[in-house]
């Protein structure tokens, strides 16, 4: 009966939270008497009733009246399941229910203090699962828990993680670290349901009560992002001073900056045409004519082998006619083509090849 699995759950709940049916037939049946009938058919057809999603209690209560039916006749199952597609069929919208499902619903939409508020007042929730909410968290953050924590923590931990992310959350503990966990994960055996949630509500109220960061980006991508569109001078004048006062941020700076310079080595020449569509094509004159380091000469040498060749004959007329470019222009010409690469980036229609320097890191 394929119209019966349309949207099951919410009549389910429905009923099964008492509702009681005033239509011909189902009248002297209560709500959970008509859940049971819903869930036993459903459940007779083959069909998925993601019952835990149902708070405990009216789970238990729907098992319960389960075993006490025995059984139903012809028609009084239809006009049960008569009355359950008219209950589907009133349903004009839905809402995910509870704050753990609107967080879903509005990731991405409302600010990350406000989601980070409306967390602790979930996991204050008897019906939330807290280790939904721990395993959704990277695996950053998940490491000083096995790190930190006792053995038997991390292996309750563990084990209620999928499998690959538990397999890479140990392979990056060190080895003895690693073996103790391994070996409290097969004490676990007896541990209860209830100590199991427990322990998932304090490590879920720990790591989500570490302070919100007020930017994404990390601080070496904030400076290597405002450096890219700088002067050269400005450029070189910074990574000195920062080099001088922090040396290893500096060099994180330096691997995160891209310039015109990049090009060659980092873009594929399939994507030269895309980078190059947004840019205007004096800028593109200016930028190419302007290159006078090595490195510049070499990106501008690529940009033109990876066009057409109609065009790239039509850009070497225009520097030809264009004469040496101050350096100034050149400069603005160059931002011009890199902030297309950054958007174009940003956007994830392209992907930069990484450095030699940061394969070997």
């Amino acid at each position: 009966m394929p119209a019966l699995t349309t949207r099951p759950p919410a009549g389910a709940a429905v009923y099964a939270r008492g509702s009681e049916g005033n239509r011909a037939g189902t009248g002297q049946i209560s709500g959970r008497q008509k859940a049971a009938i819903i869930v036993r058919l459903l459940l007779a057809a083959g069909d998925h009733v993601p019952l835990r999603d149902l708070p405990d209690h009216l789970q238990a209560a729907l098992t319960e009246q389960i075993g006490r039916m025995r059984v139903v006749d012809r028609a009084t199952l239809d006009a049960v399941v008569g009355e359950f597609l008219a209950l589907l069929d009133s349903i004009g919208l839905s809402f995910p229910g509870g704050i753990d499902g609107a967080l879903q619903m509005l990731d991405g939409h409302i600010s990350a203090t406000a989601a980070g508020r409306l967390k602790r007042l979930s996991g204050a929730s008897s019906k939330a699962d807290p280790w939904d909410r721990i395993a959704a968290l990277e695996t950053e953050k998940l490491l000083p828990v096995l790190a930190e924590e006792s053995a038997e923590v991390g292996a309750v931990m563990l084990s209620k993680l999928a499998v690959s992310r538990a397999a890479e959350l140990l392979g990056k503990l060190p080895g003895e670290r690693a073996r103790h966990v391994a070996y409290a994960m097969g004490q676990t055996a007896e541990i209860d349901p209830e100590t199991v949630r427990r322990i998932g509500l304090s490590l879920a109220a720990q790591l989500e009560s570490r302070p919100l960061r007020a930017f994404e980006a990390e601080p070496h991508e904030r400076i290597g992002a405002i450096l890219n569109v700088s002067p050269a001078a400005t450029r070189d004048d910074v990574l000195s001073g920062l080099a001088e006062t922090d040396q290893e941020l500096a060099e994180r700076v330096r691997k995160s900056i891209f310039t015109f310079a990049d090009i060659a080595g980092r873009i594929e020449g399939r994507d030269v045409s895309r980078v190059i569509r947004g840019v205007e094509q004096a800028a593109l004159v200016n930028a190419l004519a302007g290159a006078r380091t090595e490195a510049d000469t070499a990106s501008a040498e690529f940009i033109l082998a990876n066009m057409s060749q109609r065009m790239a004959a039509t850009l070497r007329e225009e520097m030809a006619e264009r004469g040496k470019v101050r350096e100034k222009d050149a400069e603005a010409a160059m931002t011009a083509i890199v902030s297309s690469v950054r958007a174009l980036v940003d956007a994830g229609e392209l992907a930069l090849r990484m450095t030699a320097e940061a394969e070997e890191d």
